[in-house]
């Protein structure tokens, strides 16, 4: 019994949920600094966001068993399929269990948020449908965009944009573009820890034919492409700090500065896979921080 919540427990892969949090607190940060959070939309959106980031790393252990591309050559923590200690019937039946608790969570958010019906609920609905989608198609299916080069462009989507500004805009009603600046910034800290992963398990993808951005891009390229992406999402945090004049509400941020630099060195020299996974978790942990700095 021990062992199988154990098994569980690592499926979850409890280091990721700091990233999928980080979305959800950027956009209510956002709010509170215009004194416009809502306690209700932030709990809602919080245990919405767990239930899809723990949905999409169960779904992505299935899938990555049905394709083969877990097996004992690859690199990082091992999957429990994987291992045998969980069925992949049992991970289906998680699977549509997170699914269908995504969903309550969602609507009653939706619920939390507005007052009456609105238009806008059934556009949220839409598009917290479209996230339960996402989360599942990653790796499972006929054609996962996983295994298509298309996971950095949907994590920056549901991780940066729709999480940070959906969630701002669930708290304030209302609308400024200049949301999609922190919203991309948090959106390209996400990919990022999904790029080292990615650089990672390169090996292994090409033996599967699945076809991330570091197997496109080869080994050394993965890595400079990682330094951009974090250059570029300073330069877009920086710049909404121009623009709204919020320096004073931010500046705390900037702590973590040396900690993106160290991991972007890291990430650009190391040849070993132990070095790579912990940056991974460093990455999400401190992109965590980066935001919650922002309270103060």
């Amino acid at each position: 019994m021990k062992r199988k919540i154990y098994a569980w427990i690592v499926s979850l892969r409890l280091r990721t949920l700091p990233l999928a949090l980080s979305t959800v607190i950027m956009g209510t940060i956002i709010a509170y600094n215009q004194e416009m959070m809502n306690a209700k939309v932030m709990w809602g959106a919080i245990f919405t966001t767990l239930f899809l980031q723990i949905l999409s790393n169960l779904a992505n252990d299935y899938g990555d068993a049905v394709t083969g591309a877990d097996n004992e050559e690859r690199q990082g923590p091992k999957r429990m399929i994987q291992s045998g200690k969980i069925t992949m019937r049992e991970m289906k039946i998680a699977v549509i269990i997170n699914s269908l608790l995504a969903l309550i969570s969602g609507v009653a958010l939706l619920y939390s948020a507005f007052e009456g019906f609105s238009y806008i609920q059934i556009l949220f609905l839409l598009l917290g449908i479209a996230a339960i989608a996402a989360a599942i198609k990653y790796t499972v299916g006929k054609n996962p965009y996983g295994y298509s080069g298309f996971g950095d462009l949907f994590v920056f989507l549901f991780f940066g944009l729709l999480g940070v500004a959906g969630t701002w805009y669930l708290h304030t009603k209302a609308w400024e573009w200049a949301i999609l600046l922190p919203a991309s910034t948090i959106g390209l800290f996400s990919v990022g820890v999904l790029n080292i992963n990615n650089i990672r398990d390169r090996e292994t993808d090409i033996e599967f034919n699945k076809k991330t951005m570091a197997v496109i891009l080869g080994d050394k390229n993965a890595r400079v492409y990682h330094a951009i992406m974090i250059i570029i999402a300073w330069i877009l945090m920086i710049s909404y700090m121009i623009i709204t004049n919020s320096f004073d509400k931010f500046y705390f941020q900037f702590l973590t500065f040396p900690l993106f630099v160290r991991n972007v060195i890291v990430v650009y020299k190391s040849d070993k896979s132990s070095k790579l996974d912990k940056e991974l978790r460093n990455l999400s942990l401190t992109t965590l921080l980066f935001v919650l700095l922002g309270i103060f």
